[in-house]
């Protein structure tokens, strides 16, 4: 070998040395489940799309490229169970492209395609880089979430910074803990850092508060408010909560206060009854229009459903951000002259303080989510059209066994 040949083989080694580490003691557990070695086997399954459209570009494939450590605080986790949520099925049909595409470009400087859905999971990590502290090591169960411009959970192995994982909760099954933080974290952001119910503390650390504020979650037996409900009971919170007649009992065992059926009319109207709420939670998609129709009084409406990707998607993105800019202000200009209530737009946030106030919820058993429907990896398409079919009892999950 040559000096270019010794220097290029040293650096080689150096640079795996920098950036990723494996505990000497937890190897034989790596090894044990077939943790690749080389180079030339890190292959994996898993399902990818080549295109934006319906569940017929979800492709099978048993030989695609493992994801590799790229930063000092990213790990590397074999996935157990992951979950198909509402984004992923919207995300398929090139929902936020143009500017998830921006992103992942300035993250990792990767194309489009082809593309990995799945924004949650639960596995067992087999690679840590060398700037991931001793929370978290080889061999660990976790649970964590998927940042939107990183590819996804949908396969058997993800790469994701350390401060989107958290330690999974003993009491919780891989299925169950697989289910908790999408939804946990777009609820926690809704409530704590867009609607400010804890205050700034509330937002940025994993203190909670709200106590004796009074909340609507529209959609209470859904992914996303049947965690919310939780998230506010443990918080001292009163609740209110409207769903389908069928889910109220369900609802009731959450522990909102007091449960509506949204499809009847007096009961809905009832509501003006319990008037003002701090806060609307708008869990049911129907974004700002649902807002105008409401007749009681609230401080703040707050929906996922957002039109700021959509506008991005559909006028680029300078004249997209310079239409949601003027849509936000018209909409609060119309909704503070008229009766009186700020109008904002919850966002999945995946931040270390609201995952950490989230597990400790699991374990004082103050928070559990509600599975909906379960199917295996090879079901993963049939898993996509009953989210899109909408109408859940909590998530949707894919066992990976």
């Amino acid at each position: 070998m040559n000096i270019r040949g010794i220097k290029s083989a040293m650096g080689i080694y150096l640079n795996r040395l920098c950036f990723t580490r494996e505990v000497a003691t937890k190897i034989p557990v790596v090894n044990r489940n077939k943790f690749p070695n080389t180079i030339s086997s890190l292959k994996m399954d898993g399902w990818q799309i080549h295109n934006y459209g319906t569940t017929e570009e979800l492709q099978f494939s048993t030989g695609l490229r493992m994801p590799i450590i790229s930063n000092s605080t990213d790990c590397l986790v074999r996935i157990n169970a992951t979950t198909v949520n509402p984004i992923d099925v919207a995300m398929l049909g090139g929902y936020g492209s143009k500017t998830l595409n921006l992103l992942r470009y300035q993250y990792s400087k990767t194309i489009e395609f082809p593309l990995i859905l799945g924004r949650e999971f639960c596995g067992e990590v087999v690679q840590c880089g060398m700037g991931v502290d001793n929370k978290i090591s080889v061999g660990d169960r976790v649970y964590g979430v998927v940042p939107l411009h990183i590819n996804g959970s949908h396969a058997q192995y993800v790469v994701v910074p350390q401060y989107c994982l958290s330690i999974a909760p003993a009491s919780l099954s891989n299925e169950q803990a697989a289910s908790v933080l999408y939804a946990g974290l777009t609820a926690w952001s809704g409530l704590y850092v867009t609607g400010r119910l804890g205050s700034v503390c509330g937002a940025v650390s994993c203190s909670g508060g709200g106590e004796n504020s009074r909340v609507l979650v529209m959609g209470g037996s859904g992914s996303v408010g049947s965690l919310a409900i939780q998230l506010l009971k443990s918080q001292k919170v009163t609740v209110y909560a409207t769903c389908s007649d069928s889910a109220i009992e369900l609802v009731k065992t959450l522990g909102a206060d007091y449960v509506f059926d949204y499809k009847n009319s007096a009961e809905f109207e009832a509501l003006r009854n319990y008037a003002p709420f701090d806060i609307v939670l708008d869990c049911t998609g129907q974004g700002a229009e649902l807002a105008k129709n409401l007749n009681f009084q609230f401080g703040q409406y707050i929906t996922f459903s957002s039109p700021l990707l959509k506008n991005v998607d559909k006028f680029g993105i300078s004249f997209g951000m310079l239409k949601n800019i003027t849509h936000f202000i018209q909409s609060n200009m119309k909704s503070l002259s008229g009766k009186g209530f700020f109008l904002k737009y919850g966002f999945f946030m995946p931040a270390p303080q609201g995952i950490e106030l989230l597990t400790r919820l699991v374990k004082k058993n103050q928070l559990s989510p509600i599975i909906d429907s379960s199917f295996t990896f090879a079901e993963l398409p049939l898993a996509f059209e009953k989210v899109n079919r909408g109408h859940l009892r909590g998530k949707v999950v894919i066992t990976m066994s």
